[in-house]
């Protein structure tokens, strides 16, 4: 049985193209974490061209050219800054340097396509916003688990179309596979990841606006904990969230790295959304009535009755709206508000929970 993790995970790149040969260039830069991969395959589906990569490992550079084979390696990142062709740079270095890497993106002119977490710091995500106010340029984070997920996305459609009425709570469970023997060291480093909520917790937090419509949100409770890898004492294992957002609802988000190996897929990711008239369930990534076969799917309960939508082969339309939004200086993808709020939610809510562990 082959077992899928989510730092290789690169969905089906099926995908309407939004723009003609030549019109959309981009590049890869910062090589560190798998997602690149995925990002990079979104944006060539929806019509892009990966003129270049770079990476400061050239076996990096190597890998991904096997997948890529058209695209040429840059000499220097320098290089990929100073190609006027290319409009945008997509990247997933460690964490803790992919600020850098599009404080250097956005100063060249280019906008920045930046794996999750997009920042480490708060002073990081404010340096952000101050440098898209000045450029006007995008700085948007591969937020992957909803604009990568057609069930996600097929839920978000849904209730934007009032399915299940005004919602009143978001719940998500969001477990992932260690796969502990395959993690690079930086992956053991709280300054260098950033803390489990603020990683893959920032998924959470930007469906957690998505899906209630909301704005802004308050942290009622966090936790962080390192449960059972007392040989990386700095790996946070497991982690909880508690918000309500502005406009009433109410949020809670499990984040773990506990997937057992018998799991053909890297997590049994799932979404809950309670609204007025009915709700939802987002089974992301597994169907148990299958589970050897990759799938996404959902069900809808109202007053009708419940369904249940297989959501594959819908596309994922965030790719081709970003291209578009770059084109257009449009913002119909996802607004940079929004993208820079869940980030910062995420990031405040590992501050709580790391200063309740101080306390």
């Amino acid at each position: 049985m082959k077992h899928f993790s989510g730092y290789d995970y690169v969905p089906d790149g099926s995908g309407e193209r939004v723009c003609q040969k030549g019109e959309f260039i981009f590049a890869a830069a910062g090589l560190d974490h798998g997602h690149i991969y995925a990002q990079t395959q979104g944006l060539l589906s929806a019509g892009g061209e990966c003129a270049k990569v770079w990476d400061p490992d050239a076996k990096k550079i190597a890998e991904f050219q096997k997948r890529f084979p058209q695209v040429e390696s840059a000499g220097s990142l320098e290089e990929i800054l100073d190609d006027a062709r290319i409009l945008c740079v997509a990247g997933a270095s460690v964490p803790a340097d992919r600020f850098e890497l599009g404080r250097r993106v956005l100063e060249a002119g280019k906008h920045y396509f930046v794996d999750k977490p997009p920042f480490t710091t708060l002073e990081q995500l404010e340096k952000a916003r101050e440098l898209v106010g000045k450029t006007g340029l995008k700085y948007m984070p591969y937020f992957a688990e909803r604009i990568h997920n057609q069930a996600a996305e097929k839920a978000d459609e849904l209730v934007k179309a009032g399915a299940i009425g005004r919602v009143l709570q978001v719940l998500i469970m969001a477990p992932h596979r260690l796969s502990k023997s395959a993690r690079p060291d930086w992956f053991f480093k709280r300054e260098r990841y950033g803390g489990i909520l603020t990683d893959i917790g920032s998924h959470q937090f930007e469906q957690f606006l998505q899906f209630s419509n909301s704005e802004d949100a308050k942290i009622n409770f966090a936790r962080v904990a390192n449960m059972a890898n007392p040989d990386f004492p700095e790996l946070q294992d497991f982690g909880e969230a508690s918000l309500t957002t502005d406009n009433g609802a109410s949020c809670y988000c499990r984040v773990d790295w506990f997937t057992p190996d018998g799991l053909p897929v890297w997590g049994d990711g799932r979404t809950f959304i309670l609204g007025t008239g009915g709700y939802i369930e987002v089974r992301k990534y597994i169907d148990y009535s299958d589970p050897q076969k990759p799938s996404q799917i959902l069900f809808l309960t109202d007053s009708v009755g419940t369904k249940r939508i297989d959501c594959r082969n819908m596309g994922f339309p965030f790719f081709g709206k970003f291209i578009l939004d770059i084109l257009n200086n449009t913002e119909n993808a996802m607004t940079q508000r929004h993208a820079f709020k869940a980030a910062e939610l995420a990031l405040l809510a590992q501050q709580k929970a790391e200063q309740t562990n101080e306390a």
